[in-house]
């Protein structure tokens, strides 16, 4: 194996720690015996429980081996696959490289490891490539991404030669792209001191949709119009969704997200703390053949908070324009974003700034930084009941509409108020008393 991975050109650039890496150099110490058995054999289980732990995060079945090279394929970010995510596959001298590095990855799919299992006393590979998974719930792994590994490592397996290898590939790179930006549709950031900024994906969003938000259709279409300008290339706005708690307005966001996934846009939480990183983050995101939301949910700031100058600097942009495919939406339960207190509203103050009015208008501007304000109201008692029975007949539940009003607004009285969630946890315990 280790004289099959040294071909590889484009795909040759892999860490020694890596799985594949590891496993050639088991492999010549193997051949060569430059190792004891014993030291070959625990290296070689430390390989093979790191391909059962990529299979239990993606929930990989069947053909482990075959799962983890497509894995590693449409993770490895080099100049090659992140065109073909932009603009597919081209005529260039780039092809003859690519074709001969998935000439090697045919042959890894095809790899016989009866000689190694053999020479150290070993049946794990005959169990990696017929191997059943342990059922388990959507939510314990990337369901979105364990389908389109698994699909597409069958139709590789079953590929005639490197041609039609390339062909499945830079397809697949140009439909759903490549690294963690291609295969997952939500992310987090950490930051550390020396200014790097580390993306990691969130595999248990709310599958919402659109569809399973009841009520607000005037504010949803504003939303929708504005996601779909902008996931078509054309001209859109920041978005600030803004008013009462439990109205819908996160939820919104997730249904956008989910709703138009596959046409590229991709979101990124940023909590308060993390403005200061926001530069960094447009930087790389920037160059991506993606749509990205940069989310910020629950966004106020106190009197004695800065962290608005970041936001404000970015949405206003600087010497550098703003990139096309990346655009800041917010929530928020005030209407101004900052707290503003009765003296804000002083114009002269002694012991502080002279002309507190500047300050004021700085803070109350941040608003209008964005192009599109949403209002999200809290319902009427009329607009609560509709929403409980619009939620009750997508759940199934089979009360009569009288007993289902009588309480629903019980139910309210004694959990919050009128809102759109207390009307879903309303209905989520209807549906834990049926079951």
């Amino acid at each position: 194996m280790d004289r099959i991975i040294s071909k590889l050109l484009l795909y040759g650039d892999m860490p020694f720690d890596c799985i594949l890496m590891q496993l050639g150099d088991i492999c010549k110490n193997t051949r060569e015996q430059t190792q004891s058995k014993d030291e070959l054999v625990t290296r070689l289980f430390q390989q093979v429980k790191k391909i059962l732990k990529v299979a239990t995060n993606y929930g990989f079945d069947h053909n482990l081996w075959h799962n983890y090279l497509t894995f590693f394929l449409i993770n490895n970010e080099n100049p090659f696959s992140l065109i073909c995510e932009k603009v597919g596959a081209r005529e260039g001298s780039v092809n003859f490289f690519a074709k001969s590095d998935f000439k090697v990855f045919q042959a890894l799919f095809r790899y016989d490891f009866t000689w190694l299992e053999q020479s150290l006393g070993v049946d794990c590979f005959s169990r990696l490539f017929n191997y059943t998974s342990i059922v388990k719930s959507e939510r314990m792994y990337n369901k979105n991404v364990s389908t389109k590994v698994q699909a597409l490592s069958l139709n590789l397996n079953q590929a005639a030669d490197e041609n039609e290898f390339f062909t499945k590939v830079t397809g697949f790179y140009r439909d759903f792209g490549v690294g963690m930006f291609g295969l997952n549709k939500a992310f987090r950031i950490s930051s550390f001191s020396d200014g790097e900024i580390v993306f990691h994906a969130i595999n248990n969003m709310d599958q919402v949709m659109l569809d399973d938000l009841v009520g607000y259709e005037l504010q949803k279409k504003k939303l929708i119009n504005n996601t779909k300008a902008f996931v078509k290339g054309r001209k859109a706005n920041n978005c600030l969704l803004f008013g009462d708690s439990g109205t819908g307005k996160s939820t919104s966001i997730k249904a956008i997200v989910n709703e138009f996934y596959p046409q590229g846009l991709r979101i990124i939480e940023i909590y308060k703390h993390q403005f200061k990183d926001l530069f960094g983050v447009i930087t790389k995101i920037k160059n991506r053949n993606y749509k990205f939301i940069i989310y910020m949910d629950d966004l106020s700031f106190e009197e004695f908070e800065i962290e608005y100058k970041f936001l404000k600097a970015v949405i206003e942009g600087g010497v550098e324009t703003n990139p096309d495919n990346v655009l800041i939406y917010a929530t928020s339960n005030r209407r101004h974003l900052l707290r503003e207190t009765w003296k804000d509203r002083e114009d002269m103050e002694n012991d502080e700034e002279i002309h507190r009015s500047d300050t004021i208008e700085e803070k109350l501007a941040l608003v209008n930084r964005f192009g599109v304000t949403i209002n999200f109201p809290k319902p009427n008692q009329r607009e609560y009941f509709y929403i409980v029975t619009e939620l009750a007949k997508k759940a199934k539940i089979t009360i009569s509409e009288k007993e289902l009003k009588l309480e629903a607004n019980q139910w309210e009285l004694s959990h919050g108020g009128i809102s759109g969630r207390t009307a879903q946890q309303f209905i989520t315990y209807l549906q834990g008393m049926k079951e």
